[in-house]
């Protein structure tokens, strides 16, 4: 098990606070941007515009270093993963509840798990398998799965939770040795291309208004990535997800007051879970002399 610093559990909370913020943000938007954009033209568009951000933000640090990389086949493949997960992500945003979306999405920290501990060599201890249990269960209590739940955009979702574990691992391994504008820029960069290559077929030229959001879009996306990488470079892969699992009632809570979209008793039970679970595995990774706080 992985030892951390007093502070580092600080600095974990906030960056994750913000990737948490941000992908609440970037739901809201996508909801807000409307159906008459395929997906592949909304990721063309928002990576254009991460790409120009990124590329002004590192050449205005001075730190022009960070445009290269010596691990060109990781960035692909992690941009490869994101794109697809991305792709599902946005198109069940705008076919199923914001909350349920979120619960079949949350199936990831078991993906996670499973291909950090195949390719990072993390233990899968007993307290990580308790807390992604409890997890796992508030999810399903949540989505009570059943005949109705077995339809096309909740498969496609439950398919991207698989893309996004694979990209959380890719992005653990490009932590190790690339700055957080790095991975961004590369991302940026090829799922441009490829919302390019997709999307200029079916090309609806947006109204305004989805212009503001496709642009909130675009940096609420760039927010969470920076801010995942920073929490990613300080702690496990499936620590960092647990927390990240704190997205569910979060989300659930902005679509009650934005849309309307309310919850029944399981949704708070499942809710509670979660949290349980997540309070779990930061409670176990503590350094021995402050688990008495």
């Amino acid at each position: 098990m992985a030892e951390y610093k007093s502070g580092d559990f600080i600095k974990v909370a906030m960056w994750m606070v913000g990737a948490l913020t941000s992908t609440s943000m970037m739901a809201v938007s996508i909801r807000e941007i409307g159906p008459g954009l395929s997906p592949f033209q909304i990721l063309f568009i928002r990576s254009f515009i991460g790409l120009v951000v990124v590329a002004t933000m590192i050449r205005l640090s001075g730190r022009t270093q960070q445009f290269f990389t010596n691990q060109p086949k990781l960035h692909f493949a992690r941009s490869i993963f994101h794109f697809c997960g991305q792709y599902g992500w946005i198109t069940g945003l705008t076919l199923l509840p914001l909350a349920e979306v979120f619960a079949i999405e949350f199936t990831a920290p078991i993906w996670t798990i499973i291909l950090a501990a195949a390719f990072l060599n993390e233990r899968i201890t007993p307290a990580k398998v308790g807390s992604i249990f409890l997890a796992i269960v508030g999810v399903f209590i949540i989505v009570k799965p059943g005949d109705e739940i077995i339809n096309p955009a909740s498969l496609l979702v439950l398919a991207t939770a698989v893309f996004f574990a694979a990209s959380y691992v890719v992005t653990k391994l490009l932590a190790y040795t690339e700055s957080p504008l790095t991975v961004l820029l590369y991302m940026s960069a090829v799922q441009c291309f490829l919302g390019f290559v997709f999307g200029i077929a079916g090309w609806v030229q947006p109204a305004l208004s989805q212009w503001l959001w496709i642009l909130a879009l675009a940096l609420a996306g760039l927010a969470a990535h920076y801010s995942i990488t920073k929490a990613l470079q300080i702690a496990d892969t499936s620590m960092v997800v647990t927390i990240d699992l704190l997205r569910l009632p979060l989300i659930s809570l902005v679509g009650i007051i934005v849309y309307g979209e309310y919850g029944t008793i399981t949704l708070f039970v499942g809710g509670l879970l979660i949290l349980v679970g997540n309070a779990l595995n930061i409670y176990t990774n503590l350094p021995k002399r402050n688990k008495t706080i």
